[in-house]
């Protein structure tokens, strides 16, 4: 076989793939948003933006992602650090930390339900401790507060396990030697961890947290599961305008803003978290 044919026909599976299931589906839900009965128009884009649900949906979604994001990073980066850390049990603690990696989203926000639920475990508790005469209601309509530190806490515990594993298998490949040398020269490890493993480590940390900011503006079963309607995100909005309201452009459009969102802040770590040719491992 002629070796400068063999790197394309190694990538044309992973190529067919791309254009069936990404290109194909977004050329598409592209031409659907800037179309109505056939003909050219930017209505879809003024009904999605007209809608009374639309600031309220937009800040829901960047206020999660705001907040959900760096608290995962913190607790990614902990965990990722007592791992690679560990010289016995480090397989066990990997495997224990990232058991939410196989958990669906959906089944995600169902557990968490069970947890704020009027009959679920919290209630229990409380009652169990008399600390409460009667059950609370935690996920009511009236309560948005509430249920939106629940789908915060569920989302903290379902994706950050993903976040981890890129960080541990990042600083995995820092050679051992730097912190070796900086320690002799008397660095202690805060110092060590923020001169030497932290730069070091941003490749890992660019792909960790635009692959997170990606989902977080993706995020709708957790959401779903334990708020419904009460607490409108971009996705669930897009859902509603495609199978409630029946209006296939306007969630076109709706999809679309999640794409430019997505776009917009991954460049936007790419710039800010990029790394100079000479100084890559």
């Amino acid at each position: 076989m002629n070796g400068k044919a063999l790197p394309y026909l190694l990538l044309m599976p992973a190529t067919l793939f791309l254009c069936v299931f990404f290109l194909y589906p977004f050329a598409l839900v592209a031409f659907e948003a800037v179309t109505r009965d056939g003909a050219f128009t930017l209505d879809n884009f003024r009904t999605m933006a007209g809608s009374w649900k639309f600031p309220v949906t937009v800040s829901n979604t960047l206020l999660l992602a705001a907040i959900v994001v760096p608290i995962q990073l913190a607790m990614a980066l902990l965990m990722a650090s007592v791992v690679s850390r560990l010289e016995t049990g480090r397989s066990v603690a990997l495997y224990i930390f990232a058991i939410p990696l196989g958990i669906s989203d959906l089944a995600a926000g169902l557990i968490w339900l069970a947890i704020f639920d009027q009959s679920g475990f919290l209630n229990t508790l409380l009652s169990t401790l008399g600390i409460v005469d009667r059950p609370i209601m935690f996920l009511g309509y009236q309560d948005k507060l509430t249920i939106f530190v629940a789908v915060a806490l569920a989302e903290i515990w379902r994706a950050t396990a993903i976040m981890m594993v890129i960080l541990v298998a990042g600083m995995g490949l820092i050679p051992k030697e730097y912190c070796e040398a900086a320690e002799v020269f008397g660095a202690g490890p805060w110092k060590r961890f923020i001169r030497i493993t932290l730069p070091l480590l941003r490749p890992s940390l660019q792909t960790a947290i635009i692959l997170r900011v990606i989902l977080a503006f993706e995020v709708f079963a957790v959401v779903a599961a334990l708020g419904g309607t009460n607490l409108p995100v971009l996705m669930g909005e897009t859902y509603n305008w495609q199978f409630t309201l029946q209006d296939r452009n306007v969630a076109a459009a709706s999809a679309l803003l999640i794409l430019a969102i997505s776009i917009g802040f991954t460049l936007f770590f790419l710039r800010v978290l990029r790394v100079p040719k000479e100084a890559r491992i």
